[in-house]
């Protein structure tokens, strides 16, 4: 496109969009969607820790734009700006890597975001076939009909503004695990709401209190008895607040019991059983958390959690961001992780030996798997089997020494 096309065909979404005034075609709004409340995890460092590692396992994916061959199902790379998006830069503050790990964090943290194209070359309310040049991740503040209002950071203003745009060219991503995390009867809230009680317990244990009560010689029934033993209480508070060593005196008629903790406090085994309740449902273990899981375990946590996040995410950005044209001319968008990433070096070598014996990967792409630079011999490019000799293989002339002599030149000396 040409540069004076380009200015004029521009868009921006804060320029371009109902940031003020709501058109009556909208419907009526709402703060959430109706099937849905909201609930916001940002200020438990449990939650925290467990979005946060999840979404940075979650991002380490790449998606990339590419268009499939129908006949050969050969895949080609597009050189778009979408795929620019997902693999280098999605906006001025954030690479790929970080827009991934905003957007899977903020799903799991609100439940539903939105991933607006902000700066399109075509105004994307006209026409569906637009570039997108930037993206962001945004919290969606009210619904409507076939519209969405979301809060979305604005960099011209370096501040966060609130923009209406239209459902179909606004991806709406929402969390697969959403009965899990952000349910109001989700484990995740029965978890935290059973440590916030741990927590008061704590704070109440350690606040210095005795926990006694002291019998006195009389009986407490009038008032007057009841004023002396409250008047009594009070002076061994003071006693205590005031001595250095928190030493007081009682009478010799006066008995103190210490209270307790009760027998059976099952708040602890409650909390470490929803623990272990929540990580079975993300298909977490302790081990993911820690760093210590085994390739098995490994392998069941990237099936059954971050593929779902993924493929929910490209499913997404494949309806609304690609056009139905596009589609059928072969263009989608595919997740790549390296496979080999969680397995073990003597492993890795095993397998490249048995990968060049059946010809599946050629010297060279098995040296990129450990890590080493390719090689420059031709070879090393070739599918082949290093164990069975090669037949086109120029052999190596024979020496005079080896050749047997020629039975005619030999008579003729002799003679």
């Amino acid at each position: 496109m040409k540069l004076i096309d380009r200015f004029q065909h521009a868009w921006n979404a804060f320029t371009g969009g109902q940031t003020q005034q709501l058109r009556s075609d909208f419907g009526t709004g709402s703060s959430s969607p109706g099937y849905k409340t909201v609930r916001r995890y940002s200020d438990s460092s449990f939650a925290s820790a467990i979005f946060n590692r999840i979404a940075l396992d979650a991002s380490m994916t790449s998606i990339q734009h590419v268009k499939i061959n129908k006949e050969n199902e050969d895949v080609t790379p597009m050189e778009s700006t979408l795929h620019n998006c997902l693999n280098v830069e999605a906006n001025i503050d954030q690479t790929s890597i970080a827009f991934m790990h905003d957007l899977v964090y903020s799903m799991f943290d609100e439940g539903c975001v939105a991933v607006v194209p902000v700066d399109t070359d075509i105004n994307p309310n006209i026409t569906g076939g637009y570039s997108i040049e930037t993206l962001r991740v945004g919290r969606i503040t009210q619904w409507y009909p076939k519209h969405v209002t979301v809060k979305l950071y604005n960099e011209a203003t370096n501040s966060a503004e609130e923009v209406t745009v239209l459902k179909r060219t606004t991806a709406i991503i929402e969390n697969p695990l959403y009965a899990v995390t952000n349910g109001p009867n989700a484990t995740l809230s029965r978890l935290l709401r059973k440590m916030a009680l741990l927590d008061a317990n704590d704070e109440e244990a350690a606040s210095g209190r005795l926990d006694m009560f002291i019998q006195l010689p009389y009986a407490v029934k009038s008032d007057l008895q009841k004023a002396q033993a409250e008047e009594r209480i009070q002076r061994i508070e003071d006693q205590l607040k005031k001595g250095k060593r928190g030493i007081s005196y009682t009478d010799a008629t006066e008995k103190i019991h210490q209270l307790n903790r009760p027998i059976v406090n099952t708040l602890l085994d409650d909390i470490q059983s929803l623990n272990r309740q929540f990580y079975n449902q993300l298909g977490l273990t302790e081990n993911v958390i820690n760093g210590t899981a085994s390739e098995s375990e490994m392998r069941t946590y990237y099936t059954r959690t971050i593929d779902p996040i993924i493929e929910n995410i490209i499913a997404e950005f494949r309806r609304k961001f690609l056009t139905k044209t596009a589609r059928s001319q072969g263009q989608t968008l595919q997740a790549y992780r390296d496979p080999f990433k969680l397995v073990p070096v003597e492993q890795i070598i095993k397998l490249g030996d048995t990968f060049r014996r059946n010809e599946i990967a050629s010297s060279n792409e098995v040296r990129k798997l450990v890590g080493f630079k390719p090689s420059s011999e031709p070879r090393a490019d070739m599918l082949s089997n290093p164990n069975i000799a090669d037949t086109k293989q120029t052999q190596p002339e024979s020496s005079g020494s080896l050749t047997p002599p020629d039975s005619s030149s030999s008579q003729n000396q002799n003679e």
